[in-house]
């Protein structure tokens, strides 16, 4: 009975009440509140503003879909590329690179390959794309190599890279076994880098120039596009013409589009602008232009031409091997003729072309004009414009020049090189030059010439003798130096402008203050008091850091005056009440630049007396165009408001000092003052090293050995400064010839042992919050730039203006902001990363000439030396600018454009006219009549134009039309 109780009770609610499962009002689906319940609605109310087809759409074909997407597909891939440009560390070209052997095939081994050149580049530092590739060749071919075990491939790598740690190492390997298409033919292709297909070289390769009518029928990028917008039915057409008018008659398109190359087109520099269309980086399609005249001139036939071309350039340059291999006398004998140095040269290429019957027509040609394929050749378009303006009796329409108009190629007329373009063909070095041979370079060693004796009756100039209101600017002096004597009458007693050619160091500084104080003693009352608001001073300077340094010296010596002198740069602005109350303003060319293009600044422009251009060597880099611009606004300003505004100019030596006078408006007899190095205030000996290694990593390894010799050589007896080209690159320098004179026993030669240098460099480096400069200062090296903090900048001139610091490693903050002084300077290398360009460039001349500028001291030593490391390469290039024979050139083709439109919005341009009469102000046309070949100018157009009127015409018409788009 119990039990039955017991069985009853286990059923009761409460003894099973934790066993009911509740259900999860969360999960459980009700229905929303507007949802269809089946039942019959109104639609009223709820289709207003719309009617039956108004959705309608018309369906294309499947198939112009199918056609419309994939040529999307394929535009949107291409963006992608072209956007990728400049965002990795293969963007720069790796395709353009010469000697490289692995290039990634897929995306995913892209994508390792870059993480492998970020460790590359944490190891070495900042490098040039290809020291980093190069390297990357090297790592991969010892963790690809099968026969290496770990630790020999971890000592091999050691070498390359440095001391890697084994986790490092092992990130190294992992990143090896990932890269899967480095083959051992990428081994092998050292050679023949640059192609992805294996190239038969006896029999050569099958390339097919001509495309077949079917296969150009089946092109999908000539096909015809709708737009968007596009009525239906609407003829579908594709205009290869530039919405202008007056562009082109029709024959004369035609005639242009029918036209083949002429030996007129082709000058000393035809091949480099075309192959800058491919290689993007100036010094790839330098040395590729070489190469290529190289094999047109030595191939044995048309196919061995054909296949070492091909070899050469690529897969991508067809139709222009093909205009080679059609044209290969032409180019080759023409450009030979153009580039020829000397009338003997020239001569005996022409005799060898006049024996040939072939080469008899090309000569032939060259000389008349005339093509025999057409009669619109050079010579005939001159008769017939010619004719045409003694139709219109020599007068066009108001504001019109005569003649037909032609639009010219600006990009192919511009020099691709910008800065680093060098006209000159051949260096002369001076006598008692020597070049030599050594493992892996070349020196060349040019001698320090000796300085002219004083002629008779030539004496310094005491300060005391200059006028009294002179004197207190030149507080502290005795005497001007010997330039400064010389033309001191001139800047203080004449308002002639004046050109002033002269070494780096020679004291440019105070004859800018000469001539300073010429304006400033106009405006000089009776009691002593200066009307500071008659007159302003502009100094242009290229730098910030310059502009810097010339408001604080100017700023200091003229404070007796109560003159004011303000910095105006990008990064310091002045207000309209600062500007009128200052009189000498310090600026960069594209600040003046920007003042001078408004209109409603005439106010106190117009009160500008004394514009002096600093460094104006700056004509021949990419910047040029600027200075032109101002220095042709300003004379025409002159002449329109009959106001005088002395032009003054600051210069290395030149070449062709007379064209940068003449541009100047310089009398020669008044204004032109040229010095050569045999003034400068140290004599220099330079040296110059160019290294001759194949790979680009062992071009930088070279590089560190070529320092720490060079430092040896100096080391204990002067002072070394050794610049380099990025802040990282400071600290890796200076441990990689410190780290080298540890392994050789050498580091006693720099500091004795208890000497009172090396108690002093240990005190002060506990002092020191750098960690990079703690480490190397009791060793007697150090490191600057501009990453450091200013107590330790200043620490470290001290220490080096004292001497305790025998080798200073720094970046170009020392060459500009810096006067530190040492007796030897070398440049380790040539290129810098240029962030707007996203790649690395060569050292301009304005950065070369102020570090060699650093050589010597004028107080303790007699003679100075210069050494610059590069790529052979580049020798002839820095030989030719440091030893006064590199041309200084116009770049203004290049901006023509922007500076042409900045003249029309301020006024003084209204018509075709008046821009043809501006151009005619500026350097390029000073340029262009010197030597018109070189800027794309034929010998009959000059003949029948001598003032290039015509030419002027057709450039400012295609730059109009630029600015027209």
């Amino acid at each position: 009975m119990a039990d039955a109780a017991a069985r009853q009770l286990q059923y009761e609610y409460k003894a099973n009440s934790n066993l009911v499962l509740q259900a999860d009002v969360r999960l459980i689906e009700r229905p929303r509140r507007d949802e269809a319940t089946g039942e019959v609605v109104s639609l009223v109310g709820k289709l207003e503003g719309t009617r039956m087809g108004d959705r309608y759409q018309r369906t294309k074909p499947e198939k112009m879909e199918e056609r419309k997407a994939k040529r999307q597909k394929r535009d949107e891939a291409q963006y992608d590329f072209e956007r990728m440009k400049g965002a990795t560390l293969l963007s720069e070209g790796i395709d353009e690179m010469v000697g490289i052997v692995y290039r990634p095939k897929t995306q995913e081994t892209r994508q390792t390959y870059e993480v492998l050149l970020s460790f590359i580049q944490e190891a070495l530092g900042d490098q040039p794309r290809d020291i980093l590739c190069g390297a990357a060749d090297e790592i991969l071919a010892v963790l690809k190599n099968d026969k290496l075990k770990d630790r020999e491939r971890k000592r091999e790598i050691d070498s390359l890279l440095g001391s890697v740690t084994d986790e490092r190492f092992a990130l190294l390997v992992n990143l090896g076994k990932k890269i899967t298409d480095f083959g051992s033919d990428a081994v092998n292709a050292l050679n023949i880098a640059g192609n992805e297909e294996q190239i038969d070289e006896t029999y050569g390769i099958n390339v097919q120039f001509e495309e077949s009518e079917e296969e150009s029928d089946n092109d999908m990028h000539g096909e015809i596009r709708d737009e968007d917008g596009q009525e239906e039915g609407e003829e579908a057409r594709i205009d290869h013409t530039l919405h202008a008018e007056n562009l082109l008659t029709e024959e004369a398109a035609n005639v242009k589009k029918e036209r083949g190359l002429h030996p007129l087109d082709i000058d000393a520099y035809w091949l480099q602008r075309c192959l800058s269309k491919y290689y993007k980086d100036a010094m790839v399609s330098q040395s590729k232009a070489a190469d290529v005249l190289k094999i047109l001139k030595d191939a044995a036939d048309e196919r061995d031409c054909e296949n070492q071309l091909v070899l050469l350039l690529g897969y991508d340059c067809f139709d222009f091997i093909k205009q080679l291999k059609n044209n290969r006398q032409m180019i080759l004998y023409c450009t030979m003729l153009a580039s020829a140095q000397t009338d003997s040269e020239r001569q005996r290429i022409r005799e060898k072309m006049r024996n040939d019957n072939h080469l008899a027509k090309i000569l032939r040609q060259l000389d008349t004009g005339k093509s025999e394929e057409d009669d619109y050749g050079n010579s005939s378009r001159a008769n017939k414009r010619g004719k045409e303006e003694n139709d219109d009796s020599g007068q066009g329409t108001a504001g019109q020049v005569a003649g037909v108009r032609q639009v010219l190629e600006l990009d192919e007329l511009s020099f691709t090189q910008g800065s680093h373009f060098m006209a000159n063909k051949r260096c002369q070095l001076p006598d008692g030059s020597f070049r030599k041979q050594r493992k892996g370079y070349e020196e060349v060693h040019v001698p320090a010439l000796k300085q002219v004796p004083f002629e008779d009756k030539e004496e310094l100039q005491p300060i005391d003798k200059l006028p009294k209101y002179v004197q207190p600017v030149f507080e502290g002096f005795k005497t001007l130096n010997r330039i400064q004597s010389r033309l001191w009458k001139a800047a203080l007693d004449s308002d002639e402008n004046m050109l002033l050619c002269a070494p780096t160091g020679a004291g440019k500084t105070n004859v800018a203050l000469l001539t300073m104080m010429r304006e400033i003693g106009k405006h000089i009352n009776d009691d002593g008091t200066i009307n500071v608001d008659e007159f302003k001073i502009i100094y242009v300077a290229p730098m910030k850091s310059l502009v810097q340094e010339m408001v604080g010296n100017f700023g200091r010596r003229l404070a007796c005056y109560n003159l004011t002198v303000s910095e105006l740069t990008g990064d310091h602005q002045l207000t309209r009440e600062q500007i009128a109350a200052t009189q000498v303003i310090v600026c960069t060319p594209e600040k003046w630049d920007i003042i001078t293009r408004k209109g409603g600044e005439k106010t106190f422009t117009s009160l500008v007396r004394l514009v002096i251009i600093d460094e104006i060597h700056l004509l021949h880099d990419e910047r040029g165009p600027v200075l032109e611009a101002l220095v042709a606004r300003t004379i025409r300003n002159i002449e329109t408001t009959q106001e005088d505004v002395r032009l003054v100019g600051l210069s290395a030596t030149l070449p062709n000092y007379q064209d940068v006078a003449t541009f100047l408006r310089v009398k020669p007899d008044k204004g032109l003052f040229y010095f050569d190095n045999s003034f400068r205030p140290v004599a220099l000996e330079q040296q110059y090293i160019g290294v001759t290694e194949k790979k680009a990593l062992k071009r930088f390894q070279v590089m560190n050995e070529i320092v720490y010799e060079k430092t040896m050589e100096h080391a204990g007896r002067n002072q070394v400064l050794v610049f380099v080209h990025s802040r990282k690159e400071t600290g890796k320098t200076a441990r990689a010839v410190r780290d080298m004179c540890l392994e050789k026993d050498t580091l006693g030669s720099f500091l004795r042992e208890g000497s009172a240098s090396m108690e002093v460099l240990r005190t002060e480096a506990e002092q020191v919050k750098n960690t990079e400069l703690k480490e190397l200062l009791p060793y007697g090296f150090a490191i600057h730039h501009a990453g450091m903090t200013r107590v330790d900048r200043t620490l470290v001139e001290d220490l080096f203006a004292d001497r305790h610091i025998q080798v200073l490693v720094s970046t170009a903050t020392l060459a500009w902001g810096v006067n530190l002084p040492a007796h030897t300077v070398i440049i380790k290398g040539t290129q810098v990363y240029n962030p707007e360009k996203g790649r690395w460039v060569e050292l301009s001349a304005l950065d070369v000439l102020q570090m060699l500028g650093r050589a010597g001291r004028p107080q303790y030593d007699t003679k100075g030396e210069g050494i610059l490391i590069t790529n052979h390469s580049e020798l002839q290039f820095y030989l030719s600018l440091l030893n006064q024979q590199l041309p200084i050139e116009s770049q203004f083709i290049s901006k023509m454009p922007d500076m042409l439109n900045a003249e029309i919005v301020l006024g003084t341009v209204q018509n075709l006219k008046d821009a043809v009469h501006w151009l005619g102000y500026t350097y390029l046309y000073i340029r262009m009549l010197r030597n018109p070949t070189l800027y794309g100018i034929s010998h009959d157009a000059i003949r029948d134009d001598s003032l290039l009127e015509q030419h002027r015409a057709d450039l400012i018409h295609t730059a109009a039309l630029h600015l027209d788009r």
